[in-house]
């Protein structure tokens, strides 16, 4: 009998354990409700997002992009993230060109809204004010009133952002100031906007844990250094959007000086089901200016090229081998490895031999560098030769570039065996 009753009570704990598991499982799976408009760009299921954060590769940043708004330059842009199938955007509207012409900031605004909706593109902006603002200025609601009416209605619209990074830097009476003031925007927002989710982009999900019922939507940051760090903290921001019933996004991740991999942070956020907007789709730099993040962040240069293929096709759902199952590259299978090492002693020992045959020995070990992986990316070797062909004759630079090149290929000489055909 006491067999039967303690079989009887393990089989009671496994199926509650199970029904719990259950439950926690459909909780995660399913797509709580969203406010929005009919055949708007908000998306029903937030996991569906596939975005990032916009501002023009020129002119150093957002100020820079309104002051020197391109109907040409945004076109050109929202062509590349519609290649890489990015579905949402997050730009930060600033103030000060609504100050200076209303007029003309309503038509820059409404461009870049309807140009990403016919592209498929919801937009979500990031209201930037004036740093003198205070909760009681008559101003505010002036300036929410003009965006609301302006943007309103326009079916690009995806969500709004009333604030960015309440809770950064860290200093809790700062925190608790700025965190008041987005609260009392995100509650204008609704008020005059009821159609647009309204969020707050909190830099930490442990601070948007706790104001869950300020916003339609929850928005966290994750710019964290390890795998393991990153899931527990998907997991964190999870936990907050089950207990709220409220969906949740990332819109801002992925940081080459922070240690987090766009690849790497992008599959674990699709893998938790979480949307994300990474930072950001342009490479931002002023030459003139030294300004923007271009040095860290983004992903496409104003010519369409990108710094690292990884990450678009991150974006796309596509990621490196990082597993057990590792096929390395063998660049000498061929002997051509070893011949182009051959072709570039007999160069270098060769006071005649001529710069174009020298030109076509380095492109030729540039190409067997960068196909099979060997050279580091950051300087591409095929870069450094076609910049020698552009330029005037100089054998001395030639000669340094082969003689790097070829002592990165030495190690990777394979025995060369008869050919044989593979059929």
């Amino acid at each position: 009998m006491k067999r039967i009753a303690f079989l009887s009570c393990l089989t009671i704990f496994v199926l509650l354990t199970l029904c719990i598991t259950i439950e926690i499982a459909n909780a995660q799976s399913e797509v709580f409700p969203i406010i929005r408009r009919p055949n708007s760009r908000t998306p029903i299921d937030c996991s569906t997002i596939r975005g990032a954060n916009y501002c023009y590769a020129e002119f150093g940043g957002h100020s820079g992009m309104w002051n020197n708004y391109s109907a040409e330059i945004t076109e050109r842009d929202l062509n590349y993230a519609q290649k890489i199938g990015i579905n949402q955007i997050r730009c930060f509207i600033t103030y000060q060109p609504y100050q200076r012409d209303p007029n003309q900031y309503r038509q820059n605004l409404i461009h870049l809204v309807r140009a990403a909706d016919e592209r498929g593109i919801g937009v979500m902006p990031v209201v930037g004010y004036d740093r003198r603002m205070q909760i009681d200025d008559p101003a505010l609601e002036e300036y929410a009133k003009f965006l609301v009416d302006t943007l309103g209605k326009e079916p690009g619209l995806a969500f709004w952002d009333v604030y960015n990074e309440p809770d950064y830097p860290p200093t809790p009476s700062m925190v608790e100031r700025r965190t008041a003031f987005a609260c009392h925007m995100a509650a204008m927002f609704r008020r005059l906007d009821g159609l647009t989710p309204v969020t707050i982009g909190f830099a930490y999900a442990k601070t948007m844990a706790q104001h869950v019922d300020d916003v339609d939507v929850l928005v966290f940051h994750n710019y964290l250094e390890t795998r393991q760090e990153i899931i527990a903290d998907i997991e964190l921001a999870k936990k907050a959007s089950i207990a709220a019933r409220k969906q949740v996004i990332d819109d801002e991740m992925g940081c080459i000086a922070r240690a987090n991999p766009y690849d790497i942070t992008i599959a674990e956020h699709m893998k938790a089901g979480i949307g994300f907007y990474v930072w950001e789709l342009m490479i931002v730099h002023d030459a003139a200016t030294d300004r923007g993040w271009g040095n860290i962040h983004g992903i496409f240069y104003p010519d369409g090229t990108v710094r690292d293929p990884s990450i678009p096709l991150a974006v796309m759902g596509i990621f490196r081998n990082r597993g057990e199952n590792l096929v390395l590259e063998n660049p000498d299978r061929e002997g051509k490895l070893t011949r182009v090492i051959q072709d570039a002693h007999r160069w270098l020992g060769d006071p005649n031999s001529t710069w174009q045959a020298g030109l076509d020995i380095a492109e030729v070990a540039a190409n067997l560098l960068e196909s099979a992986q060997i050279a580091p990316m950051r300087e591409l070797p095929l870069r450094e030769v076609e910049l020698l062909r552009k330029g005037q004759e100089n054998r001395t630079a030639l000669c340094a570039i082969l003689e790097k090149d070829i002592a990165m290929l030495q190690p990777y000489i394979q025995p060369q065996r008869p050919n044989r055909t593979p059929f």
